[in-house]
């Protein structure tokens, strides 16, 4: 079977449709992911990313449309696709009487490696997750970081080249938060691409090259954050501390086409504006010369948080 191969895409979605009953869990879907990037996949709860996921991971057929994996179509060729991709659901199942090193090495197995292979990736894998500490840890007393390590190993264990990530870090504490987007960024680092959900967007903020949007079924954006902020004219806020000559700097501001919701507390005014870095420099180059004292000119950009509740709306189905 010859793979199909758009550009650079490792994973890609083409007008995915998904539905059940009179219910569109995924409504006309298209993205595709490079190689080596880190997507983050964000919505509220039943916006139909599990099932994107899960259609991707082969577990379910879409109703229409179709999604590749390396090439590799997931409605006609779900066998290529499994070689290349490593799932990681948000609940999976585990058994008790076995300990970590014997759970590696049985899915390993189960993809058909043998003979030193096998033992090479299964070292590989107990390392990198960390687990060859605890190796004959029985699985029952093992920690909710351990286990999602274990599932990532699980993952990981037939060296796909795509990963699927279902709300990895739901359940963890601050450090094994931290540890995890490591791993993640190293996958990428070396070649991996990662399509990972979360609610805990500051993570994803921080260890995704891209992101989309997606409510109620229908992809609403994507692209990097910036990209995203440009996309919906979000504008950055600005902070001026006025220490003289204050109603002067609110007439200026309110008369440049720049700002809007301008805000006026004691020496501080808050606006958006949505300029470049030119008219910022120009903006304050005219409040200094009309007079006006500044002590303070500070801006930040929105950041995913903020981006996310303008998309979305907190619509359910």
């Amino acid at each position: 079977m010859i793979p199909y191969h758009s550009d650079n895409a490792v994973i890609e979605l083409r007008r995915l449709h998904r539905s059940f009953g009179k219910t569109r869990a995924v409504n006309d879907v298209s993205f595709s992911v490079p190689r080596g990037t880190v997507f983050g996949y964000i919505g509220p709860n039943g916006a139909g990313k599990t099932t994107s996921m899960r259609i991707l991971a082969t577990l379910e057929l879409p109703t229409l449309g179709d999604a590749y994996v390396d090439g590799f179509s997931v409605v006609n060729d779900p066998d290529h696709v499994r070689r290349r991709l490593g799932f990681m659901p948000d609940a999976f199942g585990t058994y008790p009487s076995v300990n970590c090193h014997e759970y590696i090495d049985f899915y390993a197995r189960a993809y058909g490696l043998a003979g030193r292979q096998r033992h090479q990736r299964v070292r590989w894998v107990m390392d990198f997750t960390r687990l060859d500490g605890i190796a004959e840890k029985p699985i029952r007393g093992l920690s909710k970081g351990m286990k999602q390590r274990l599932c990532l190993g699980r993952a990981l264990v037939h060296d796909p080249a795509v990963l699927i990530l279902d709300e990895p870090a739901a359940g963890l504490d601050p450090r094994a938060r931290i540890e995890l987007r490591r791993m993640i960024r190293a996958l990428a680092e070396d070649g991996k691409t990662v399509l990972v959900s979360s609610h805990i967007l500051t993570e994803l903020a921080e260890m995704c090259d891209r992101v989309g949007i997606i409510e109620q079924g229908r992809l609403l954006a994507t692209g990097s954050v910036d990209e995203i902020q440009r996309q919906q004219r979000t504008h950055r806020e600005f902070v001026v501390r006025v220490i003289d000559h204050r109603d002067t700097a609110v007439q200026m501001l309110e008369s440049n086409d720049h700002v809007s919701h301008l805000i006026v507390d004691g020496e501080l005014v808050r606006f958006q504006y949505e300029g470049d870095v030119t008219h910022q420099a120009t903006l304050l180059a005219s409040l200094i010369a009309a007079g006006v004292s500044v002590a303070e000119f500070s801006s930040h950009a929105r950041s995913l948080e903020d981006v996310f509740m303008q998309v979305t709306e907190g619509l359910v189905q």
